[in-house]
């Protein structure tokens, strides 16, 4: 009955984005796109575009909500282009959609993370075409040579999909790994992971675990990290790039949001003190919530720390009615035409999209992880 009611589940779910599709479409050949992207509607609203990866390799398929093809990229800056839309730097954009003076169809285009795929796939496209661009910098992992351990032991098992393998006696590796589904994938990646945990492995400890998982699953290891696959941008990177312009903001140190306040502030002062150490003379006023994962009682604690904005990963165009430290952004996704992508652009996207947005801010009690899901 469940895989029936599943497999119903995911017909209605084509069946709705066909017609959301069709629709699209029609108000595009009617001309409401180009009405609503010159209206004094859209003129009063910045759209803040929410990027993740870019990838190296095949990443794009391991994870596509996160990662993009770089020619998928290059697409999305074209249709920028060719519809006349200004794109800000982020500073600037937010001051002046407060301000009430934002010029027509305004952009700003905001990466997180700050993985290595940034400085080789996205930088030098953003540079061809001339625009500006916002990384939000997690920088624990900007100290070390290695790829993010969960991140590239859920990649090199989803590599291995569909096949049965013994690791036999392998300290913190299962010994069958049956990488058939999902679920089979993520229990392995679980049974590393809390290994790693109880065993407190330093970061050098759970690069050497990855390796030898690498050597269960027939993969090149050395080769990854060659590659720099997963892996943050270097202090030498990030430096290069803040000459060059690229402007680094807050997304904590360690990529999470405690929620004690000393602890949180910590994760804010520690991202800020290594930021200003790798990108000297940088303004960071700025926040990402890591994961677009929110709770009330964070507000004033970035207030405390001289944030004066913060985005989250709910979708929507920001208006000046918006909390500064509540910030939509579309968070676009190869799972985005270009229709889709262009209505988001024009503004009717904000109408026709599933997602409805919280006008207020959550009650202190109540957690949320919000993701795209239009």
């Amino acid at each position: 009955m469940s895989v029936v009611a599943g497999t119903a589940g995911v017909q209605l779910a084509h069946m709705l984005r066909y017609l959301r599709h069709g629709t699209l479409r029609l108000l595009k050949n009617l001309g409401i796109f180009d009405g609503v992207k010159n209206s004094r509607w859209r003129r009063q609203r910045l759209l803040i575009i929410c990027y993740h990866g870019i990838a190296l390799e095949d990443e794009h398929e391991w994870r596509p909500p996160l990662y993009m093809h770089a020619q998928l990229f290059e697409q999305r800056l074209q249709l920028l282009r060719d519809g006349k839309y200004t794109v800000l730097p982020l500073a600037e954009a937010i001051e002046r959609l407060y301000r009430g003076d934002l010029p027509p169809r305004s952009v700003a285009i905001t990466f997180d993370d700050g993985t290595y795929d940034f400085y080789a796939q996205a930088h030098p496209r953003l540079k061809e075409y001339g625009l500006p661009a916002t990384v939000y910098q997690t920088t624990y992992y900007c100290d070390f040579n290695y790829p993010v351990f969960h991140l590239i032991c859920s990649y090199m098992l989803w590599k291995r999909r569909g096949q049965v393998l013994r690791a036999g006696e392998n300290a913190g590796i299962p010994q069958v790994l049956d990488l058939r589904s999902a679920a089979g994938q993520s229990s392995a990646l679980d049974h590393l992971l809390t290994f790693a945990r109880q065993e407190r492995l330093s970061e050098e400890g759970k690069n050497n675990l990855a390796a030898r998982l690498a050597l269960v699953l027939g993969l090149d290891y050395p080769e990854l990290v060659r590659k720099r696959v997963l892996q943050l941008m270097r202090p030498d990177e990030i430096a290069q790039l803040a000459r060059e312009g690229v402007d680094f903001q807050l997304h904590t140190h360690r990529h999470r949001t405690p929620l004690e306040e000393n602890l949180f502030l910590r994760e804010i002062r520690d991202n800020r003190r290594k930021l200003l150490e790798m990108a000297a003379n940088s303004v960071i006023t700025h926040f990402c919530y890591p994961s677009g994962v929110y709770r009330f009682e964070f507000l004033p604690w970035l207030k405390k720390e001289g944030v004066v904005s913060a985005t989250t990963c709910e979708s929507g165009l920001a208006s000046p009615y918006d909390s500064a430290l509540l910030l939509p952004r579309l968070v676009d996704t190869s799972s985005h035409t270009p229709l889709e992508f262009e209505s988001w652009l024009s503004g009717v996207g904000a109408f026709t999209s599933r997602r409805r947005r919280s006008k207020l801010p959550l009650p202190p009690t109540q957690l949320i992880e919000i993701a795209d899901s239009s």
